[in-house]
This record gives C-alpha cells, structure tokens and sequence, in this order.
C-alpha cells in the first residue's frame, strides 16, 4: 500500500534502503513533499496564449519535482499553432518560483511589456536524467519558438530544486554553443538571455561562488546592488559535480544560489561513498522506491543499475593496463562509470592463439607483482575518500535539507532557505534579490537599453583565439633566419623599415595586424577585444591572452617588423641591442567575462 505525503514517508524510506536512499535524496535534489499548486486564477487566459503576442522580457520559470503545467490544454502555442511544452502565467503558478518570474509583472503587465511563463517537463524520479535532460530541451525549444516570432524579446531564466539543474543545463548549452555559418544559433541566441537564476545549484563547483564569470564576484554583470551574506559563499560542492561547467556567453549573467546546509548544493568533500550512491540513485526509479520501499519490483531495478555499473567497472580495469600500478582506486572507477553520462572507452582487441585460447600477455602477468601494494592503496584510498562520509550520514542531511511539514507547510530544511534568509541584514531574502534584479533587466528590456554583452561580439573573440592559437603553434614548429640590421639601422633604431630580402613579409596579414615596418598600436575591430599598444622601448610586456610567450633578450626595437618567429640572435661583429618581435597572427582576444 502506498504511503502518504507526509514527510516521514522520506524518513521511511531512508532507513529501509540505508544509506542508498541519502544517495538517492541527494541526487534528486528535491525528494521533498509538493504541496499542491495554486489554483488557476483565470482558465480563459490559457489558450490564448501564444508566441506571436511579443514582449520586451519574458522570464521562463522551471520548478522542482511536481511543480510543473500538465494540463495540456493551456499550454502556450506558436504563431502555428503549435503546442509548445510551457504555460503562460494565469494558467499555472507555483508557490516556489512565482516570487522572482512574477516581480516585474506589478510594473509592466499594463503595457503588454513583459510576460512570465513556466515549463513543462517531467519533474519526477522515474528517472531523474531523462527528467532534466527533457526539461533542458524543453527550455530551449520554447525560448527558440519565441526567438522566432519576436526576435527583439530578451530572456531570464529562473529555477528551483530539480528545475534549478534544468536551468543549469540549458543555461551552459545555450553559453557554450557553436555559432551556425549563416548566424543563426542552434540553440538560441545568447545575446538575449540577459539572466540566469539557479536557486539550490546541484552543479555548483567547489566553493563556487554566486555570480560565475562576473566581473565583481558580489553582484551580476550590469547590477550594481551587491549580494554579501556574511557567512560567504556556502562550503562544499554540488551533489552532482559531474554536471559543473562553464557558462560561455552568459557568464557574468548567472546567479548560482546555494544555502550553508542545503545537501543540493553544499556537499562536503570526501564522501566517496555517497558520491557514488548519488550516480546510483539519478538512475533508479525514485518515486517507485519511494512509495513501496524496497519491494520485488524497486529490488529488481536496484540490482540492474548495480550489475550494470559493476560491468563497466571491470571492463574499465581491464582496459587499462597501467591500473594495476596507478593510484586510482576500485570505488574512484565505479565512481566514474556509474556516472549516467559515462561513456566506456572502446576495449582493447587480445591476441587469439591458433587453437583458439587467449594467452594473458606477459605485461599482465608482471601485474601480480604490483597485487600488494595496489590492496594497500585500495584501504588507504577508501579511508582517506570517506572521512566525512559518517559524519554526514549521522546528521540526518535528509530531514536537515528537505525538512517540510506539507500539515503546516513549515519549510524548516535549508533547501528553502533561499525565501526565509536574510542577506543584509535588513531582511532581504536571496529571492527578493532575485526578483530585484529581474525587475531591473525588465525595465532596461522596457527603455530598449543594453542589458548585456553581444554574444556576437564575444563568438568573434572566441575565434580569434583559436585561430591565434592555432598560429602559435605553426610558429612554434617554424624557423626563421634572423636578418643582419644594418650599421645606420643601429645608429638610428627609431626608423628601421624592412627591406626586400631581409625579411619576408607575409602574405596575407592578419586583419588589424600593422603594415610592415610600422609598429602603431593596431585597432581593435567593432565586437572585438582590445589590444595593447605597442610596446615603449625598455620594457617587453608579455601579449594579454597569447598562446606562446616572446622570448626577451633585450630591449625591443620599435619599427621593427615582425615575422613569424621571434627574433633572438645578434648578427656577428655588431652591438646593437637584441629585439623582440610579435608574431604576425590576429591577436588574441581578452578571456571571455
């Protein structure tokens, strides 16, 4: 018989698996009771929906397990009529995520400016990967679908719990994707997201802090109200560290909220044993375990994942030949491959004999000699990557997290910290900063001013740097004969110009490098990073941002020109200085911010 909704079923069902089910609440990242959503203020309002009516600002909203539209006849739908996997608000809200995506609506709902709208996804345990693999696309398609019918409209992006590694996800795919030939993006503009907010960050990395990529670490890009708890950023990592990347274009626009004590995203290190109890749970069926406990059927699909993970971590083994000498240990393999994105390598082909049998290779056999040591660094590693794994699982990070009387609907666990949290001590909670800042993008969204930095712009930077390091490393393996500077050269190095088979000059310069024998501070294209003037005699500043260092034997000689190698030797019988040149490629753009 399936249990109720109380908050005691978690606990239940905690102590029947032991320590898999701390595993399986830590995955998840909100295995906590969903109080039943609001109820639809206006029915008429859906349906009528639809991506043609445009807005300044639309904030896409994603909630935790539970908190999603299902109703299928009030979802949003293109200038096709196409039905789109998201509600307009007015035909869902949601008691987590309506305080930030709803803040701006007060000021703009009267002009048609700005809209708010949730996604539909799975947002369950069945399987918690496909879940938020699905709700990512989702997020995508639906911000593409209005892309297309109102190119102008700019996007924040909002989510809690399950919903915030939704929005995680999607956000690193839109901020690390490849521009198409004819401009167009595969998926979505970047430039018009102008803000992310993640709130509970399962993918945080360690000690990561709030506004990745941000010029100021206390507050996002182009907002300059600051966000200083006292206690700093929370300690530990994301429960799910194999989620962690970086944002691309939309760094400096993403806020990554995370509460001291929230086991989402505060993680303490060496829990090897919960780490891999986690990759377990993202791939059984966590609602089922929830409701039976450990019964025939959740037995059954338990020991499928196990045998799975216990396959692909042998092969693993046997495919390394080196492991037996390594210092990787058997739970850092299984850690690995139990990984639901793990890819096994392609296994290694073993010689046949004549007769059919497989002799073991004389290497493998020279392995046994290493069997001492490697049982020794198998205890050693266990002990050193559990530490804290005791000490965790005595504390009760379940109720302490997830703690919620739905009677009540008292939220005492540190997962809903982000609502009740005072942030300057004047009462302001994370999500009211939130909605502040939402508030902001809207109104600049409102005036047509710029919110942010053009996506286009940073994709040309992103190029050049390929290309200036792919340049590098052709000069590397090039040589270049130095020419002998001539006596009234030396005598006067403030003019040097090149002469006709003294230096070759390069065919085709790189655009914005300076013409030979002039070396003027080159200007950088519109879109693209500036570059350092050139450099004043006496001094050799190293170039921002290149890939190979110039080698410095001297003072530089301006005018100089440039060729592909630095130049390092001295003709014979002379005492001019030594100069050093920059290679003739497209200079390397600043680090993306």
């Amino acid at each position: 018989m399936a249990n109720g909704t109380s908050p005691s079923r978690g606990k239940i069902f905690a102590g029947v698996l032991a320590p898999l089910a701390l595993g399986v609440a830590a995955a998840v990242a909100i295995a906590w009771p969903q109080p039943t959503p609001p109820t639809v203020a206006d029915p008429a309002l859906a349906g009528l929906a639809s991506t043609a009516d445009c807005h300044d600002m639309v904030s896409i909203g994603v909630g935790g397990r539970g908190d999603t539209p299902r109703d299928q006849s009030k979802m949003l739908v293109d200038e096709k009529g196409n039905k789109l996997p998201a509600a307009q608000q007015g035909a869902y809200g949601s008691m987590w995520v309506d305080p930030v995506i709803n803040a701006p609506l007060k000021d703009h709902e009267a002009d048609n400016g700005y809209a708010a709208i949730y996604v539909e996804y799975p947002a369950d345990l069945s399987s918690y990967e496909d879940a938020v693999t699905k709700g990512a696309e989702n997020t995508i398609q639906v911000m593409k679908a209005i892309q297309a019918s109102c190119p102008d409209t700019q996007f924040a992006i909002v989510g809690f719990s399950e919903g915030a590694d939704v929005v995680r996800r999607a956000a690193m795919q839109i901020g690390n994707q490849e521009q198409n030939a004819d401009g167009t993006w595969p998926s979505g503009d970047p430039s018009a997201v102008t803000g992310v907010v993640i709130l509970s960050d399962a993918g945080r990395g360690v000690d990561g802090g709030f506004f990745p990529g941000a010029e100021d670490p206390s507050n996002p890009d182009g907002f300059d109200r600051p966000y200083e708890p006292g206690s700093g950023p929370a300690p530990g990592s994301g429960a799910l560290p194999g989620t962690t990347g970086e944002f691309g274009y939309l760094d400096g626009k993403v806020a990554s909220f995370c509460s001291e004590g929230d086991f989402a995203c505060s993680t303490p290190d060496n829990i090897a044993l919960i780490e891999l109890l986690v990759n377990l749970g993202r791939q059984v069926n966590g609602d089922a375990f929830e409701r039976e406990g450990l019964s025939p059927a959740t037995g059954a699909d338990l020991a499928q994942v196990i045998g799975r993970v216990a396959l692909l971590a042998l092969a693993d083994v046997s495919a390394n030949e080196g492991w037996m000498q390594s210092d990787e240990t058997f739970l850092d393999v299984l850690i690995k491959v139990s990984d639901p994105k793990y890819v096994p390598n392609a296994p290694a082909t073993t010689p046949v004999a004549a007769d059919g049998s497989a002799p073991i290779p004389a290497d493998r056999l020279a392995n046994l000699a290493y069997l001492p040591e490697k049982l020794l660094k198998e205890v050693i590693g266990f002990v050193r990557s559990n530490q804290n794994t005791l000490a965790v699982i005595m504390s009760d990070p379940y109720d302490q997290t997830f703690g919620y009387n739905e009677e009540t609907r008292d939220h005492y666990g540190h997962h809903f910290d982000y609502w009740d949290d005072d942030i300057d001590g004047q009462g302001t909670s994370t999500v009211e900063y939130a909605a502040a800042w939402l508030n902001h993008l809207a109104e600049q969204a409102k005036q047509g001013k710029p919110v942010s930095s053009d996506a286009e712009a940073k994709a040309i930077r992103m190029m050049a740097a390929a290309e200036a390091a792919e340049a590098s490393e052709t000069t590397e393996t090039s040589e270049t004969t130095p020419a002998p500077a001539s006596p009234s050269d030396q005598a006067n190095p403030q003019t040097s110009p090149a002469q006709d088979g003294t230096v070759p000059a390069p065919s085709a310069p790189a655009p914005g490098a300076p013409a030979p024998g002039v070396a003027p501070a080159p200007t950088a294209p519109s879109g693209a990073p500036s570059v350092a003037p050139a450099p004043v005699p006496g001094t050799v500043p190293a170039p921002e941002g290149a890939g190979v260092p110039a080698p410095t034997t001297g003072e530089p000689t301006p005018g100089q020109p440039t060729t592909g190698e630095p130049t390092t030797e001295q003709p014979t019988g002379t005492t001019a200085p030594a100069t050093t040149t920059v290679p003739t490629t497209t200079p390397s753009p600043q680090p993306v911010s």
